[in-house]
């Protein structure tokens, strides 16, 4: 069959070309899924483990910094493209995907490592899985983060007078498709949730993936709640007790675990995107963060493509996964 037209690796013979040119958004979204693609280095479930990414053109880069937040912005400016004055435009953003849903391994990007790959988050030595609170299995969102987003430590917060946890701000995926690690989706933000995790600010950005075939449903924290009757609960109590299991204290909430709506979480996104810019910018102090970017011209962090390159050959070789403790698979019963 003739191949008509590629994207990336997307390729679209000359029957499904002319499907899709009645449905311009929908292949615009799938379109979103081929700009980006992982490189794994190391064995996963070991130390070694990381996902590096690169862009359309086959760049490595960083997940952090060159991706841009806002959708539909160009890979090589960290401005928002001009956009319609669409709702629906202001509202949605990338998110890069650490965790799918019902997933134990806590991944996260990690900001103290060049180009911030993801890895597995380590704990006294050892890899680290969330438990399995009853009736929850795993993380029950698809998980992951903002790029170009950044909850300044050095910043405290009005309304909790807490401080940013120094990383990406979180975002917490309603849709029904199970996403996979890597992926960079646009998702609807609809509120947020103002998590305090061991006396620091951790926003939970609550957003539904745009190529959900719900998505159109869900304009706002109270859409979830009409649609999706106990997950703003669940949401709640899962994130207050995920670390019960391991000795630690309920987590607090700012707001007595009010959910904010969209507008609230637009101005957090906001912020927390500006401390961003003064960071990778070089206009404040970024501590141990790792700034350095390959498509931010710019920035002082900036570096070339062969830098990159090498960044990323320099870490373990790829190799055959190793088994997960069966300890993962354990039910934690907790008494409310």
């Amino acid at each position: 069959m003739k191949v008509l037209w590629r994207y990336g690796s997307l390729r679209l013979c000359s029957a499904a070309w002319t499907q899709c040119l009645g449905r311009p958004v929908a292949l615009l979204r799938r379109l979103s899924m081929q700009r980006y693609s992982i490189e794994e280095r190391g064995r996963p479930n070991t130390t070694e483990y990381r996902l590096y990414f690169k862009n359309g053109d086959g760049k490595f880069i960083s997940p952090f910094h060159d991706i841009p937040l806002h959708a539909g912005t160009e890979e090589n400016n960290d401005v928002p493209a001009k956009k319609s004055k669409s709702n629906w435009d202001k509202t949605v953003f990338n998110m890069v995907v650490e965790v799918p849903r019902w997933t134990n391994a806590k991944m996260e990007i990690a900001t103290k490592e060049s180009l911030n790959p993801i890895k597995q988050d380590i704990k006294k030595g050892k890899l680290r899985y969330v438990s399995n609170v009853f009736p929850y299995k795993g993380y029950i969102w698809n998980y992951g983060a903002l790029p170009q987003t950044w909850e300044d430590p050095s910043h405290k917060d009005k309304d909790t007078n807490c401080r940013g946890d120094n990383d990406p701000i979180d975002v917490c995926e309603i849709g029904s498709k199970v996403c996979s690690r890597g992926d960079v989706i646009q998702v609807k933000v609809l509120g947020a949730l103002g998590l305090i995790d061991e006396g620091e600010m951790d926003w939970k950005i609550i957003a539904i993936n745009i190529d959900d075939p719900e998505a159109d449903k869900f304009n706002g924290i109270e859409d979830v709640r009409k649609h999706k009757p106990g997950y703003l609960e669940a949401t709640v109590d899962w994130l207050k007790s995920y670390k019960v299991p391991d000795g630690k204290p309920e987590n607090q909430f700012g707001f007595n675990g009010e959910f904010k709506n969209q507008e609230f979480a637009m101005d957090v996104i906001k912020v927390t995107h500006d401390f961003w810019q003064d960071m990778v910018h070089k206009r404040s102090e970024c501590g141990e963060i790792q700034c350095k970017n390959v498509l931010i011209g710019e920035s002082p962090f900036c570096c070339n493509e062969k830098e990159a390159t090498a960044i990323v050959h320099s870490a373990a070789s790829p190799g055959e996964s190793v088994p997960v403790s069966s300890e993962v698979d354990i039910w934690h019963f907790l008494r409310k």
